[in-house]
């Protein structure tokens, strides 16, 4: 009987597809429903119940054979399907399982062009596919995402560099908040941007599971926001200077070469129905390709320290602070100490052109057989470009010196052939086991699901923007999360030491100061996405306050589980995270003071917790380093009362049994 009714309704759905021009499809829950009209062209809008979230908007593409999506439209067949996985992370930056529940339609057009539509209870995706027996060039892609023009649109602003096609970015850029209606049509970001309309509902959009084919920037139109990618690059020039890259000098008429069967990056609507439902939307890490690592045991994350951003400013030592043995072992007793388990070598351990010229006064040999002793790993910077000329040497030599992370650096550009970059940098160094960092790089959006090694992204304006720019501002800070970390994980570095109100701020090198305050910055590792979290501050500095160090260190990098309590975008966030049986809450605040009230009842005990807090001080208004850390016992009914000053905020650690006493608690 069971067979008989799916061959009837197979049936059905087959026959229904012929002459028909409009599909609905509906979320698991009914909550969310996309109706895809194939009358003249393809168009698709996004409904919440009968709230329009987003009208109707085109879908195109178009190849150098003069195919195009949009003229084979006729005679469409249609595929409903029904998928409930729960995907296992490896590497749970969130949690340790994300379900994928999912209603799915393909409709099949005239070759070679079919399309998948995928709604989620919390989001929409679609992408394209192909079946070409010749290689082909794809002309152009449209994807529009028309919306209210009275949405307020969060995106990271970035301007086009001299010299420079203006698809040559480092992704960093500060997020704020503008009118869409006012934005100028030149405007031109990086995916993901965040629109908050004015019936409460925030989308973000974002293209997601890139593989050979651009990266997605997002430019304004005078109905919403439209798809833009970098065309193929035929020509390219190599920098001067200190950081050489490869500059693109000359661009194709298309923006991607394709051949045989294959589907295109998906496009995708993450929906919020408040501001809270956002940053743990786990949507464009389902996207992404299944792992391509069967066993991810030997992937390396935790905490460590980097000392680019302090520029190895070191004091109280005995011996000249700077590239070599003796400071890097510092670092190392350092991580040693407060539970770290890496330590960065940034640039200048080597030459920059050539990987196996180590500077003068760096014994790599002694380094790696201190830091094997202290139980402490090294990650080596290189230069991508560099990195890539030596790939096949290098990698073993790294397997011999005992290097199992590194991080890659000045990508800058997401057209075809870098992408492709990314994709075999990952597969080389997953085939040494060798875990890896990108930096000057487009955020992950599913690419950490396919290759688990690839432990974060930078693609984030972060603390080494302190050095040069007021830029970094708590509201940025705070907009991140909502934002760019929908994305995947995020390097950004927190843990400067030396802080100071905005109207305090200046830039310092090699000692700089953040904005906010000390608990701001401490608030970062528990707010952010990333198994792979960086301390930036001076370790001098840390050295003097250990009880504080002491904490930072206690926290985790993966999580059991990730719940967003409260927040507003721009605004404030507050997160909680479980490591087992402790819980860690952070509070990130804008440069508006503000008092919360934390009820505890998430925690579903009845017994009684620890709580260990680190929290703005009394004089934090004025001198952003001040704070207050104490631990004393607590019932988990009674809600918690926190103030967080302007650039401010807290970090909170929940144990159910009495913690061992942090030492010299002030």
């Amino acid at each position: 009987m069971k067979k008989a009714l799916a061959l009837l309704l197979s049936v059905m759905t087959l026959i229904s597809s012929f002459g028909q021009r409009t599909f609905h499809l509906y979320s698991p829950d009914s909550s969310l429903h996309v109706a895809i009209n194939t009358t003249g062209q393809l168009t698709y809008e996004l409904y919440a119940g009968s709230t329009l979230l987003v009208h109707s908007s085109t879908i195109d593409l178009k190849l150098s054979n003069s195919s195009q999506l949009n003229n084979s439209l006729r005679k469409v067949k249609s595929n409903y399907s029904k998928i409930n996985e729960t995907i296992n992370v490896p590497i749970p930056y969130r949690r340790k399982t994300v379900i994928n529940h999912y209603n799915q339609l393909e409709l099949l057009f005239k070759n070679p062009f079919s399309i998948q539509f995928l709604l989620y209870n919390n989001g929409l995706a679609y992408r394209i596919g192909l079946q070409i027996k010749a290689s082909l060039q794809v002309q152009n892609e449209t994807a529009e995402f028309n919306i209210d023009k009275d949405a307020n649109l969060w995106f990271a602003h970035i301007n086009k560099r001299d010299g420079q096609d203006r698809y040559h970015t480092s992704y960093e850029g500060v997020y704020k908040k503008e009118m869409l209606s006012s934005i100028p049509d030149t405007m031109m970001t990086f995916a993901p941007a965040v629109a908050s309309l004015s019936n409460g509902y925030h989308l973000a959009f974002s293209d997601a599971n890139l593989i050979d084919y651009p990266g997605m920037f997002l430019q304004k139109t005078a109905t919403g926001l439209k798809g833009s990618f970098a065309p193929y690059p035929i020509a390219e020039e190599k920098t001067a200077g200190e950081f050489p890259q490869y500059l693109v000098s000359k661009r194709a008429d298309y923006i991607a070469k394709i051949n045989g069967s294959r589907m295109l990056p998906w496009r995708a609507v993450l929906v919020g129905k408040n501001d809270t439902e956002l940053p743990s939307n786990d949507l464009l890490y389902c996207l992404g390709d299944a792992s391509k690592i069967t066993d991810p045991s030997w992937i390396r994350y935790g905490k460590g320290t980097d000392e680019w951003i302090t520029g190895i400013n070191l004091f109280n030592v005995p011996f000249v602070a700077g590239i070599n043995t003796e400071s890097y072992k510092y670092y190392i007793d350092f991580a040693k100490r407060f539970g770290f388990n890496q330590i960065m070598l940034d640039a200048g351990w080597s030459d920059y052109q050539d990987l196996f010229k180590i500077t003068p006064g760096l014994d790599l040999k002694e380094l790696v057989a201190y830091a094997k002793q202290k139980n402490i790993r090294l990650m080596l910077w290189t230069l991508c470009s560099t990195l890539d000329k030596q790939l096949d040497s290098i990698l073993p030599q790294f397997n011999k010196w005992g290097i199992e992370s590194i991080m890659t650096d000045f990508m800058d550009r997401d057209d075809q052939p870098m992408v492709n970059f990314y994709h075999r940098i990952a597969k080389v160094c997953a085939d040494h086991k060798i875990t890896i960092m990108f930096h000057g790089a487009f955020p992950p959006k599913g690419i950490n699901r396919t290759w688990p090694n690839i432990i974060t992204h930078e693609g984030v304006l972060g603390s080494e923007w302190n050095i040069w720019s007021d830029l970094p501002t708590p509201e940025h800070d705070v907009a991140i999360a909502y934002t760019r970390m929908l994305a995947g994980p995020l390097d950004y570095e927190p843990g400067i030491l030396w802080n100071a109100q905005k109207d305090q701020f200046r830039t310092v090198s090699k000692n700089p100061m953040s904005q906010g305050t000390r608990c701001h910055q401490l608030a970062m590792f528990v707010t952010y996405d990333s198994p792979l979290q960086i301390f930036s501050g001076n370790i001098s500095q840390g050295l003097l306050e250990p009880t504080f160090m002491e904490l930072l260190g206690s926290i985790p990098t993966t999580w059991d589980d990730t719940k967003i309590l409260q927040g507003k975008i721009g605004e404030f966030i507050i997160t909680a995270r479980r490591k087992e049986n402790d819980w860690f809450i952070s509070g990130l605040n804008n440069e508006t003071k503000r008092t919360i009230i934390l009820p505890l009842d998430f925690l579903k005990s009845d017994s009684n917790y620890w709580l260990t807090i680190c929290k703005d001080g009394m004089n934090a208004a004025n001198y952003g380093s001040d704070y207050v850390l104490k631990t004393e016992e607590i019932s988990f009914k009674e809600p918690l009362t926190i103030t967080m000053e302007k650039g401010g905020g807290f970090l909170i650690r929940l144990t159910g049994k009495e913690p061992v006493k942090l030492t010299n608690q002030k």
